[in-house]
């Protein structure tokens, strides 16, 4: 199992998760052309890819999924608030996420996780392949109960520090956009993203992939210097761009008693 990111950011979003024989885009903030470019660069094409799974509406997740997905025929799954928050015209092979209920695209498992953000209905999801899950964890402003259950086991995790508090309240924004963005429903800040790894399985948690870091208030050494009082406890911590996202990461099993760890997850 293996997951990258073609970009994190405020100007576009998009994250493949590729497993046994099958591939999930999750979001896709950019046009069908960009989308393209940065699908090559990881040696993905569009025909690799077996689904489209969107979080929630807001431009730099949703903007491209609809031309994407009609000019490549690609399965859509959202939420029906998601779904009704924008006029996304037909898409083809709709699927309706009811209730958080779990699905499957080919060999991965995919649980929805209800999330407090501003929008209608939005989702974050854990990926799930053999004995592996991959935790996505973006566009929250602040760790629900539910959500620190659920993604308590996860064995490599995409987490969103969007902004440092103070680099926020001195930065370019209108009061409003600041109160919306470290407000319970906007974006989890450096701190808050930081006390949630603490409160994880760490023995299980392997790698750790920070991502959706705002370019106008935060900056990837500021979080590095916040992420490297637990740095020595995973194996590896990674940290997400806007213009390159981040590269392949492969995920290993857990080793047990009678099998070694192996990396599992091929290109096909």
């Amino acid at each position: 199992m293996r997951f990258a990111s073609l970009g994190s950011g405020s100007r576009g979003n998009a994250t493949v998760i590729q497993a046994g024989n099958s591939c999930v885009l999750m979001d896709c903030g950019f046009t069908i052309k960009e989308t393209e470019r940065r699908l090559d660069l990881l040696g993905l094409m569009p025909k690799d890819l077996d689904a489209i799974v969107v979080t929630h509406e807001h431009s730099d997740h949703l903007k491209g999924v609809p031309a994407f997905a009609r000019r490549y025929d690609l399965p859509t799954y959202m939420t029906p608030g998601t779904f009704r928050a924008r006029d996304l015209g037909k898409l083809p092979k709709l699927h309706l996420i009811e209730n958080y209920q779990s699905f499957s695209v080919g060999d991965i498992d995919i649980e929805p996780v209800a999330v407090p953000h501003d929008a209608r209905e939005p989702a974050q999801f854990i990926f799930t392949f053999e004995d592996m899950r991959l935790g996505v964890l973006t566009d929250l402003g602040n760790v629900s109960a539910h959500v620190e259950k659920c993604y308590q086991h996860c064995d490599a995790l995409l987490l969103e520090a969007n902004h440092d508090s103070m680099m926020l309240a001195m930065g370019p924004y209108p009061m409003s956009l600041k109160d919306r963005v470290g407000g319970p429903w906007g974006h989890l800040n450096n701190q808050q993203a930081l006390r949630f790894v603490q409160s994880l399985d760490l023995d299980r948690l392997k790698q750790l992939v920070i991502a959706h870091i705002s370019e106008k208030n935060n900056a990837v050494s500021k979080v590095q210097d916040v992420f490297q009082s637990i740095s020595e406890q995973l194996e590896d911590i990674q940290y997400a761009t806007q213009d390159a996202g981040f590269d392949w990461v492969t995920m290993t099993k857990r080793a047990t008693p009678a099998e070694p760890a192996a990396a599992v997850a091929q290109s096909k």
